[in-house]
Order: structure tokens, then sequence, then C-alpha cells
């Protein structure tokens, strides 16, 4: 059996208020209080040979541990598990680890050589940077940066899951279909994208994930498939409406490219905004950066 760490994020949505929870002896835990107490942490689990590592949290814990985590085991990376308990659960919803799934589970399925999931990560880094600053699934720019901050207006309200997607959706739609010519909605940010040429343009969103499958069975990017892939919107988006039902569903039609909607398969790009870009739910200063799809992970599900 192979040694287990925990991280436990207290804050996580459906971690707040519960105790921390009783461990085997075996297991070594962490308390993700603090990240940038997570690197030693990290590295403690290495020099202590834990070559399962659960995070027990949302998207926001995994993010954190996955930008330390190559870096404190010197490159290579463990097999990994989530405990799902964030507000949204997307890497979760991809890889089939179920809301209510127990590290008891986690720990008997890897002892039993369960089938496991392998996703890579998408990497950020800034220009002459070797490391990289930031490790996810999901970033976005534009208008899936103002959806975000709805979003975060909700959860103030008590909506989480896909309550929280859908009520998001439908606000992000009525700001950009009657928002008006001067809507921030529609009229963009300026971007350059080094996929869609050298100069400048107005985007309304700019969509990047290594994750094979979305919440609510979405399909931005097309059929579910691995590897980094991109959703660039042109702004002000024509034909919204029609185009959203589209690629919403996974669908093509042979209008789309030219209206402004263009889907890519990549290994890196870089991007050049003065605006603010997501990444799984956490908002960050864009500027002049790299995306590029990152290690594969391996993920023990029950």
């Amino acid at each position: 059996m192979r040694r287990v760490g925990l991280i436990w994020n207290n804050k996580s949505h459906r971690n707040q208020g519960a105790g921390r929870p009783a461990l085997p002896d075996s297991v070594l835990d962490v308390v993700a209080a603090d990240p940038a107490q997570l690197y030693g942490a990290l590295r403690g689990f290495a020099s202590a040979g834990v070559e399962l590592v659960v995070m027990d949290g949302g998207d926001g814990t995994i993010r954190e541990v996955l930008t330390r985590l190559p870096e404190a085991y010197g490159g290579r990376i463990p097999r990994l598990a989530v405990i799902p308990n964030g507000k949204t659960n997307a890497l979760a919803i991809d890889i089939g680890s179920p809301l209510g799934v127990t590290l008891e589970q986690l720990i008997a399925a890897d002892a039993a050589g369960r089938p496991t999931k392998r996703r890579h990560c998408l990497e950020i880094l800034r220009q002459d940077q070797v490391v990289p600053e930031r490790r996810g699934f999901l970033l976005g720019l534009g208008a899936f940066v103002r959806a975000t901050e709805l979003a975060q207006k909700h959860h103030g309200l008590g909506l989480f899951d896909n309550a929280a997607i859908a009520v998001t959706m439908v606000g992000a739609a009525a700001g950009t279909l009657w928002g008006g010519a001067a809507s921030p909605w529609r009229r963009g940010e300026q971007m350059r994208l080094s996929h869609t040429g050298p100069d400048e343009a107005s985007w309304f969103l700019v969509l990047a994930s290594t994750l094979k499958r979305l919440p609510m069975g979405l399909k931005p990017f097309g059929e579910p498939r691995e590897g980094l892939k991109v959703l660039s919107i042109a702004a002000p988006p024509q034909r919204f409406l029609a185009a959203a039902s589209i690629l919403l569903k996974g669908a093509d039609a042979p209008w789309l490219a030219a209206a402004g909607y263009h889907r890519d398969d990549l290994v890196a790009f870089d991007v050049l905004a003065a605006s603010q870009l997501v990444l799984d739910g956490e908002l960050y200063e864009a500027g002049e950066f790299c995306v590029r799809q990152g290690p594969e992970l391996e993920f023990v599900v029950p």
C-alpha cells in the first residue's frame, strides 16, 4: 500500500465548520490554511515517501497544490486523488470523483489497482520564467472574468455547483444580448493572441482548458478529447445566441469561423492583455504570459 498524504482545506465550501477528519496513523495530513506553507508541506510529503497525495477541497485547492507539487517532488509527480468539497469542483466532475467520496474509498481503490484517470494540467509562465507561476485546468479572459465575478456574487446568495453555473450563464447571456454597444460584455478586451495573428484585436472571450469534460455537460471546445483546447470569440460577438447554442453542445457550423468563433488544439500560446485572467476560479493580473500544456497527472478514482 502506498504512503498517503492528505491536503485538507478547512476553508473550502463543504469543509467550513467541519471538524478535522479522523485519519489512520499511516496517513500524513496538512491543513492548507496558508498557501505559502504548502510548498514546505509537500516537501515533507516527498521526504516521507508519500506516493498518493489526496486533495480535500475545491478547484482552488487543487490549483495551489499543483502549482507547487512538481518542484516539491524534484520534478516527479506522485499519484493524486480528489475529495470534492469546493463550490464547483470542475476537475472532480471531469475525472469522476463524486461528491461524498471518502479518503478510505480512494485508498482502497488505489490498493486494489482500480483504473486511474490521466489528465494534463495547463501552466502559466511569465516572461523569462523557467518555473511556471501557476498550474491549473481552466483559464479564461474577457467575458469569462465578468462571469466569474458574477458567479462569486451568486455564491454569496447560496448558489453553488450547477445552480450557480446556470444562473451565471443566464446573467452573462443577458448582458451580452441586451447590454447595447457600450456594454463591457459586448465590447470585449484588447488582447494579442499568438494563435490568431501578430496584431492586437478586441476579444469577447478566450477560454482554455485541459479538462476533457466540463460541468453540466457543456462542450465549448467540441467533442471531449485530451490536450490543451482553446476557444476564442471576437468582439462584439456575432449571432451570439445561435452560436452559443451550437458551441455549448459541442456542435459546429460552417459560418462560425467567419463570424469570429475559433476552436484550436494547441501545445502552447502567448497572450498580451491589460485586463485580468481567471484560473480555476481565482482572479489574477493578465499582462504578458504564455499558456502551455503541462505534465500528465494520474488520478485515483473510486
